[in-house]
């Protein structure tokens, strides 16, 4: 039997910020996870260098049923606490993009950080330690494990959700939830690229695997996102695709600028008054890759030169590059995707305190929530800000 005062499932991201920030106003911390690593998904984020947050956090970059419960978090414990402590720890890091900051060497220096914050501090993490059922009691709770029982006064799960299930993703979390009788809003993969059955839209990204443009503008249900965009011999896929993904639901349109720097059809008549002998392949070789030119000319119009086009024809070919509308069959799911949407309806819980409301002393953060960020570190931040909400009052 051990017994401390709080036991947080889950040594992921928000986690290891709960324990640690527990720890260090005295209080003594277990954190218990199925995994034989602690922070997997750290680890393999960011490409291997941990996108761990962004410098322009606001409520706006995150989807939730109930918009206005993260900005309490997020307020008190914001981007900037982050970096103190990434700086603090003399991890160097860079901005690539968009306020998007990255290790500069490896996503272990974050996660050896966080480590290292819950050694100094006294808190205990505990692996390969799946829990078979959990209890409340007078007092706390009492958990059962294959090996021991453990007690505590307080309890967190910060178990995550259904994203990347090679990395133990599971449902864990929601099934607390349910036993204490919380509702689990319906979940969906998030930040996942597209995938595509239609023939000819296949025989395109097949063509054009590997292939990607700078800087698309891709639209679906009001919302807007100007990245860059991959084809892959699936779909799409690239940073614009898993932003959009998150607002697509299935039978959704899409439509995808291609050319979000210039209006297409008034740049192709510029070119035939400049150079009307050139073919169109050449002049769309200056946008897009040669390859692509040319499956263009092949698949989507004609190749002849500028000047046997007319107006008419120029400006359909400009509005295809700029208004390409298509259907994607679906998503790739849970096996790529970056994040769950849905999860822990928090309607059920406190904004401060990430405390249950149908539960003294049981608390959710981090993932589990109905909470989802956009691309670019703000899932990160997210689970610093709920982790630490929690780490102060249990």
């Amino acid at each position: 039997m051990q017994t401390v005062d709080v036991i947080i499932i889950g040594a992921g991201a928000a986690g290891l910020m709960c324990a640690l920030t527990a720890a260090q106003r005295g209080r003594k911390v277990l954190v218990l996870d199925h995994a034989n690593k602690a922070g997997k998904k750290i680890l393999m984020s960011g490409g291997g260098r941990c996108n761990f947050t962004n410098m322009y956090t606001e409520p706006d970059n995150f989807l939730s049923n109930n918009p206005h419960f993260c900005k309490s978090a997020l307020a008190r414990y914001t981007q900037w606490d982050f970096i103190e402590m990434v700086q603090r720890h003399q991890i160097p890091y860079h901005e690539k993009k968009l306020g998007q900051l990255f290790c500069d060497n490896k996503a272990n220096d974050i996660l050896q950080m966080l480590l290292d914050e819950c050694a100094d501090a006294g808190a205990k993490i505990e692996l390969n330690t799946s829990i078979e059922s959990i209890q409340a009691t007078e007092t706390g709770f009492t958990l059962k494990s294959k090996q021991q029982t453990f007690k505590c006064k307080s309890l967190v799960i910060a178990s995550g959700a259904l994203s990347i299930p090679t990395l133990g993703a599971t449902g864990f979390g929601y099934q607390v939830a349910e036993q204490f009788g919380h509702s689990i809003l319906p979940t969906r993969a998030g930040l996942v690229p597209f995938t595509l059955t239609d023939p000819q839209l296949k025989e395109l990204c097949t063509a054009l695997s590997g292939t990607s443009i700078d800087d698309c503008i891709v639209e679906c249900n009001g919302q807007s996102f100007k990245e860059d965009l991959l084809f892959t011999h699936r779909g799409l896929s690239g940073p614009v695709i898993l932003q959009i993904s998150s607002y697509w639901l299935p039978g959704n349109q899409i439509e995808v600028n291609l050319l979000s720097d210039r209006d297409a059809s008034a740049w192709l008549l510029e070119q035939q008054a400049q150079q009307p002998n050139v073919e169109l392949k050449t002049v769309l070789s200056e946008c897009f890759t040669r390859k692509m030119a040319q499956w263009l000319c092949e698949h989507w119009f004609t190749n002849t030169p500028l000047k046997q086009y007319n107006a008419k024809q120029l400006a359909a070919i400009g509005q295809q590059l700029n208004q390409w509308q298509l259907t994607p069959s679906g998503t790739e799911g849970y096996r790529t995707a970056e994040i769950t949407l849905g999860g822990i309806d928090t309607q059920e819980v406190s904004s401060k305190t990430m405390q249950s409301q149908k539960q003294d002393n049981l608390y959710f953060i981090g993932e589990v929530l109905d909470v989802s960020g956009h691309l670019g570190g703000f899932n990160f931040q997210w689970a610093w800000a709920s982790g630490h909400a929690a780490g102060i009052v249990v």
